[in-house]
């Protein structure tokens, strides 16, 4: 009589927790099914087995007694009472999600060691499919300048377009309205020679007469753009004098820092060698920063340790420029306050160290301005040009402020070059300062070509 094995439970009976049938004795096995026929007997599975998973069903091999493979492969299996998965019918099927179907070495059959957890969830029915949402306003990063700059300038404009539109309705234009129009100018730090030249120019060939917000808008942008073209100009870099030296100054919080770290981009994106020195050794937070700065823009920088001589650090700085070819050179200098004598004193030591090293030298002295300071900035460029000799101004934080007019007063004060304004965090957010831009975003008029 031939070896018999008794009937052990395949792995669906096993998986879903149903009992088989176990004939009276154990050592008479039952007839294989003359499709599959006993293992040691089954035939070889086909070379394409893998193609054939769609068609047919994988066969599952029964180990023997001898070979207990469930007791391996997973012996967490042993006595254990698994019950059925959730979302499959009494059968061990579920026609709208197949068991998994694993193709190992022997061929195509359903591995022994999945458990009724390894097994995927079924499907949750479609959600309501809604529809997309209208998409915004482009990003930050890719509107042009003139967005950028009237939505920077948008809290300086809404309160003269307020006052204007407000003066001007259905009124004509008589001493009180010239009077309240030029208290609206004041308040917005365009300064009194500015505010009092603006009102005479309304007021001209029209005084008793109505006039609409929109030609009051146009005259001012008019008479801001007067005031402002003489002093906007461009940043020159003269390339013969190698390193071109500048030197950042300001008071504590105007943002030297961060504008020479967009600045430094700037340089590097015309093709220019920049290095960087950390001067301000007051602030161990700036150096750290200016550090982040060079590595984003791949520029050197030549720090020292915080509280070192920042004027020895800048001489340092101007032998290293020189001697790895350097085409410019951004000194950053500590933040103090302009009425200091102390701290403005140290700051003209460091004037006098650099002019040792090159007599021409600094060939750009930049003064960083905070737009939400108002008038105190004319305070601080009187100071800052008798310390250090100002030669332009960068004009920072617009848009942080409702007295962006303060532009106007400081170039009707000084005439002192603007190069840059900045109205917003981003290195994108500082350009090269246009006074016709500027007088219409301040106006709140659209741009022209």
């Amino acid at each position: 009589m031939a070896d018999t094995k008794p009937d052990k439970p395949g792995f669906l009976s096993r998986l879903f927790g149903r009992k088989t049938e176990t004939p009276a004795a154990p050592q008479a096995a039952p007839e294989a099914p003359q499709a599959g026929g006993h293992p040691e007997t089954m035939p070889s599975p086909p070379a394409n087995a893998a193609d054939d998973l769609t068609s047919a069903p994988p066969t599952v091999t029964e180990a023997s007694p001898d070979t207990p493979e469930d007791a391996k492969a997973a012996p967490e299996l042993a006595g254990a009472d698994l019950q059925p998965v959730e979302g499959l019918d009494p059968e061990g099927t579920n026609p709208q999600e197949p068991l998994p179907r694993i193709l190992t070495e022997t061929g195509p059959e359903l591995r022994p060691d999945i458990t009724a957890a390894d097994l995927p969830a079924p499907e949750p029915a479609p959600a309501e499919v809604l529809p997309d949402p209208v998409p915004d306003a482009a990003p930050a990063a890719a509107r042009g300048w003139w967005q950028r700059l009237t939505d920077g300038m948008r809290r300086t404009s809404s309160s003269l377009s307020d006052s204007v539109t407000g003066l001007f309705t259905k009124r004509k234009l008589d001493d009180a309205t010239l009077e309240e129009l030029e208290d609206a100018l004041v308040q917005a730090d365009l300064g009194v020679p500015a505010a009092m030249r603006i009102t005479a120019a309304i007021a001209s060939g029209r005084y008793n007469k109505e006039i609409s917000p929109q030609e009051v808008k146009a005259i001012l942008a008019g008479e801001v753009e007067k005031a402002l073209q003489p002093v906007a100009q461009a940043l020159a870099i003269d390339r013969t004098k190698k390193p071109f030296v500048i030197l950042m100054i300001g008071v504590n919080g105007a943002g030297k820092t961060t504008t020479i770290g967009k600045l430094s981009q700037k340089f590097r994106q015309q093709g220019l060698k920049v290095m960087l020195a950390a001067g301000d050794t007051f602030r161990a937070a700036a150096i750290e920063q200016l550090k982040v700065w060079g590595e984003r823009v791949g520029a050197p920088v030549l720090a020292r340790a915080q509280g070192a001589d920042a004027a020895g650090l800048a001489y340092d700085a101007l032998q290293e420029a020189k001697a790895n070819g350097s085409d410019v050179l951004l000194i950053d200098t500590a933040g103090r306050l302009q009425n200091k004598a102390g701290l403005m004193a140290e700051l003209e030591k460091i004037v006098r160290v650099v002019k040792k090293f090159d007599p021409t030298a600094p060939h750009a002295t930049l003064l960083v301005l905070d737009a939400t300071v108002g008038q105190n900035a004319i305070s601080q460029v009187e100071l800052f040009q008798k310390a250090a000799g100002v030669t332009g101004l960068v004009m920072t934080k617009l848009d942080g402020t409702a007295r962006g007019g303060i532009l106007v007063a400081l170039a009707e004060k000084f005439r002192l070059p603007v190069h840059f304004i900045g109205v917003g965090e981003g290195v994108e957010d500082l350009e090269p300062f246009t006074a016709r831009d500027f007088a219409k975003a301040i106006a709140g008029l659209e741009a022209t070509s």
